[in-house]
């Protein structure tokens, strides 16, 4: 086996395909979910099928204590920890005088504060591994500061992911751990679909950001960190 991961939120949609590769790549895979149980458990069945070992975890990663408790338990489940995916992180759009309080907090606990909170217990034991990767979700755009009045409490959420993503692989590079962001954009199971304000003309696929994982785990992709990769055809470039 290559190793050991850990995906947040890989009970559906972008997180599940994610952790699916990762399988299919030959890693053990923990997939979290918080309260998509029988979710969870199919895909770690799937993840098993490749000839690994998978366990389902659950976690509320937005608060600190049961995202630390996530990641030891992803470590003690296989005994190692090789990389860490994090999925988790909630979407909001809608007018911005519409924007309620617990909708700004929700914004930043499940897509910036989740992250934190993972990253910061994971890097122990990433140190002692000989591939040891991070790779952050964010979102195709983010870290250009263009200003999006309709989704701004995301968006000042995954610039905060950008922004601490490249601090931490500045801290974790002396150690051979990379931290990178994933930047999707609109992606096959995205809430909104403007095909038009895609240069490409399409939407992007799960197998297309499996792919993206796939080069930021491999060892060719061991001198690149603090990258933020888009997977997003030309939008919002």
């Amino acid at each position: 086996m290559n190793g050991a991961a850990l995906v947040t939120g890989s009970a559906k949609g972008i997180g599940r395909a994610l952790a699916l590769r990762l399988a299919a790549l030959r890693y053990d895979v923990a997939i979290h979910y918080r309260g998509s149980r029988d979710e969870a458990e199919g895909v770690a069945e799937l993840a098993r099928a490749h000839g690994g070992r998978a366990v389902a975890l659950q976690a509320d990663v937005t608060v600190r204590t049961e995202a630390e408790t996530l990641v030891d338990a992803a470590h003690a489940a296989f005994g190692r920890l090789d990389v860490v995916v994090n999925n988790v992180g909630n979407y909001h759009h809608g007018p911005l005088d519409e924007l309620a309080p617990d909708t700004w907090h929700a914004m930043l606990d499940s897509n910036l504060h989740a992250t934190y909170y993972v990253c910061r217990r994971a890097t122990r034991p990433l140190r002692r591994s000989p591939r040891g990767r991070i790779v952050n979700i964010g979102y195709a755009g983010s870290d250009t500061v263009v200003a999006r009045p309709g989704i701004v409490a995301y968006q000042i959420a995954k610039t905060g992911v950008a922004l601490y993503s490249k601090a931490l692989a500045t801290q974790e590079a002396p150690y051979g751990t990379t931290v990178n962001v994933l930047a999707p954009g609109v992606i096959e199971n995205s809430v909104t679909k403007p095909v038009r304000e895609i240069p490409a003309g399409r939407v992007g696929t799960l197998s297309e950001m499996a792919g993206a994982l796939a080069y930021l785990v491999s060892d060719e992709a061991r001198y690149v960190t603090g990258a933020v990769l888009p997977v997003a055809g030309g939008w919002n470039a």
